[in-house]
């Protein structure tokens, strides 16, 4: 029998969170079901757009984060 997998289960398995056994039985829930084969290549797909998504603050949150921080002044820094 096929185990029924939720959509948390599949997130887990793209971010590689489950067990070798759990892999298994995913796999085989994936060979024969096209939904769900369907939902996790939609998840590879999500995946792949964040991990390609900004890396860096643009400058105008850098200068925003610093002009606060002057105004503020928490810590004066010491001369």
């Amino acid at each position: 029998m096929t185990k029924i997998f939720t959509h948390d289960d599949l997130i887990r398995y793209v971010y590689e969170e489950t067990e070798p056994e759990e892999n298994r039985q995913i796999e085989l829930a994936l060979s024969e079901d096209m939904e769900l084969l369907e939902q996790y290549h939609e998840l590879l797909w999500l995946k792949k757009q964040m991990d390609g998504g900004m890396m860096a603050p643009s400058e105008k949150t850098i200068n925003t984060i610093l002009e606060y921080s002057k105004a503020v002044n928490l810590h004066p820094v010491k001369e």
